[in-house]
């Protein structure tokens, strides 16, 4: 949704622009082949393989100032280290990029045989092999309901408990195969998805860290600038959705209050009443877009 999101994000072409998720430096190219020179592009992201790739690709773009190695939820920590302190736009790709999905040395992906890993920063303590091999059967079944929307969650972790018992769950492939044998046909393949996608969001702590960066990323938008971001799934999505509703109602008295007592005022206005969705011929060529959800606000 590359058109999309340039088209919502840019509002001055001389501009300064975050994207607080850098990943493959898609949208950055993007942007700077849409910005004029005077423009500014700062990026953060939390893996060192991103940082290294966008440093090295977007070298020669002129717009390109900085690239931090944070977690976007410590943007105050990185904005310290810019030049500009307040921006035009502001961008979220929540998620994985396609190159921490295609390495399966990264272990996010059941299609491919790889260490039990999932870590956006290969620095942080836990990983989903942690995760595995010590919760718990209700604090693994949790998970999986919670953050992977799995209806057999807590059957499927006690397979996991049973399964651990006779050998740690390291790969994959061996967490995978325990899916399989618990999930029939034809749920098995969003069975996977959903359980590799729970532990995934456990082991990042990803929902938390987007409920927390929203409103400190408003803070830094200029007025008329824009918070734009793309989720893949319910889980995001609601979070932003209720963020964004929050934000352009600005009260939070009790809906019983007859009224307003608190005093907060709206700090944006919602310009996606619905959420976007890429269109036929994206998906057709980039199946992985399929679940994308744009929506976009603009600070008061």
């Amino acid at each position: 949704m590359t058109a999309e999101v340039v088209g919502f994000l840019v509002t001055d072409v001389g501009g300064a622009y975050l994207d607080l998720t850098a990943g493959g430096g898609g949208f950055l190219r993007a942007l700077a082949a849409t910005l004029d020179k005077k423009a500014r592009l700062y990026a953060v992201d939390k893996d060192p393989a991103a940082v290294e790739w966008v440093e090295r690709t977007l070298a020669g773009f002129l717009q390109f100032k900085k690239i931090i190695r944070i977690s976007f939820s410590e943007i105050d920590a990185a904005v310290e280290q810019f030049e500009d302190k307040v921006f035009d736009g502001i961008l979220l790709d929540l998620g994985l990029s396609s190159r921490q999905v295609d390495d399966a040395a990264r272990g996010f992906s059941f299609q491919s045989d790889g260490p039990l890993d999932m870590r956006f920063d290969p620095d942080s303590s836990t990983t989903a092999a942690d995760l595995i091999n010590t919760l718990n059967e209700k604090e693994l079944g949790n998970i999986l309901k919670t953050f992977g929307e799995e209806r057999q969650a807590h059957r499927l972790a006690g397979a996991i408990v049973r399964e651990r018992q006779k050998t740690m769950i390291l790969t994959t492939r061996q967490l995978a195969e325990i899916v399989l044998k618990v999930i029939k046909p034809p749920h098995q393949k969003k069975s996977l998805a959903r359980a590799f996608q729970a532990l995934r969001i456990a082991v990042n702590r990803e929902l938390d860290e987007l409920a927390k960066v929203l409103p400190a990323a408003t803070g830094y938008l200029k007025p008329g600038g824009r918070l734009v971001v793309l989720s893949y799934h319910s889980l995001e999505d609601r979070i932003v959705k209720n963020y964004f509703q929050q934000a352009a109602r600005g009260c939070i008295c009790p809906p019983a209050f007859p009224q307003c007592v608190c005093g907060q005022k709206p700090v944006l206005k919602i310009l996606t009443r619905k959420p976007v969705y890429p269109g036929e011929s994206e998906i057709e060529e980039n199946a992985r877009a399929r679940s994308a959800r744009l929506r976009a606000a603009e600070k008061i």
